[in-house]
């Protein structure tokens, strides 16, 4: 008796479906590369906040750096056909089976390289340049924002600092010359360029535009000069790192360290009582600034992970986390993380690797 011939079409099938070639890599690309770069975003911003929280409780800050990622994919397929015919007349018939196999593995490979080191503690406590620092003003990050973030004094006039465990207010010099300057750069009368100099090197400069200004911002140009004891008749300034009031032609910048950065930054984390009660944190930064700079920058905190948050992080058996809403502390948190890049915080070439297999 002969085969039927309807199993032909699905055993044509098989066939292909062994012997066809067909290429994964191509298809993952759309899907691993967003999901990937989401994921090393999100792990930053925690691991930030962290490090953040844990200096109040003055904890040591920890960073692990994702230095590779390697996916491995594969697809194996078969297919098997076997049959028997039998005579005429035959008790058993005849009989076709055909079957069909495929395995899929997915096995990424994710190498972690701890910061540790010389080069990774000279970078966290190294001051910034104060070249980067107006670089990104001229980028368009707000004046009062930026620079009340990132320096403890302007020619000698200070910003609110948390040095040594307590807070002290900023200068009402240094806050009105932030508003003023927040003014100037919207009307884009202030601006920054690097000149070169063949004895000192590359240096940055700080100009004041004088033409085509509204004479309101040059009135508003002019307070920034007195409030920062500036001489007036100067058009620019080059910038130099110091604690104190520089040259007649100079901006003396007293920039902040990354580290001086997150424990500004930490000031304004709300500890949680029981905490307070046992002393575990840091309660000097308590109710030391008037409101209006409390709110400008927070971090929650709570026994419930919150519902939807920028970034959160649990630590001693609480959760602190930064409000999605909430862009002032949104903003602060994604600049202190390009200023960790900024300020060469990379690790040496030769440290240990953690290799875990993600199966």
């Amino acid at each position: 008796m002969p085969l039927s011939p309807r199993p032909l079409p699905f055993l044509l099938f098989l066939l292909t479906l062994a012997t066809g070639c067909t290429h994964l890599g191509p298809k993952t690309i759309a899907v691993d590369r967003f999901d990937y770069s989401t994921a090393i975003a999100d792990s930053w911003k925690q691991q930030t906040l962290l490090n953040i929280v844990k200096l109040r409780y003055m904890d040591l800050p920890v960073f692990v750096d994702v230095a590779s990622i390697v996916s491995g994919y594969s697809m194996q397929t078969g297919g098997s056909l076997n049959g028997t015919l039998s005579s005429k007349g035959a008790i058993q018939g005849n009989f076709l089976a055909a079957g069909g196999s495929a395995i899929y593995t997915d096995r990424p490979t994710i190498t972690y390289v701890p910061l540790t080191g010389e080069k990774f503690l000279r970078g966290l406590i190294t001051p910034i340049d104060p070249k980067n620092i107006f670089f990104m003003l001229q980028a368009g990050y707000p004046a009062d924002f930026l620079l009340g973030l990132t320096v403890e004094g302007l020619n000698g006039v200070r910003n609110r600092s948390s040095a040594g465990g307590t807070a002290r207010e900023a200068d009402p010099e240094f806050v009105r010359a932030l508003e003023l300057m927040r003014e100037v750069q919207a009307a884009g009368a202030v601006g920054m360029r690097v000149e070169e100099d063949k004895v000192k090197g590359s240096t940055a400069v700080l100009f004041f535009r004088r033409d085509d200004v509204p004479a309101d911002i040059v009135e508003k140009t002019a307070e920034i000069r007195r409030l920062l004891k500036l001489p007036a008749e100067p058009q620019k300034f080059s910038l130099s790192y110091s604690p104190v009031r520089g040259a007649e032609n100079e901006l003396a910048v007293n920039s902040r360290s990354m580290l001086q950065i997150m424990g500004a930054f930490a000031s304004y984390l709300d500890v949680p009582e029981a905490h307070l009660k046992e002393h575990s944190a840091m309660a000097a930064f308590e109710n030391t600034a008037p409101k209006s700079r409390r709110d400008a920058v927070r971090i929650h905190s709570g026994k419930d992970k919150p519902a939807a948050a920028f970034a959160a992080v649990r630590y001693r058996d609480y959760w602190f986390w930064i409000d999605d809403g909430d862009w002032r502390t949104k903003r602060a948190l994604t600049a202190a993380m390009f200023f960790f890049t900024l300020a060469e915080t990379g690790a040496p070439e030769k440290l240990p690797l953690i290799t875990i297999p993600a199966q």
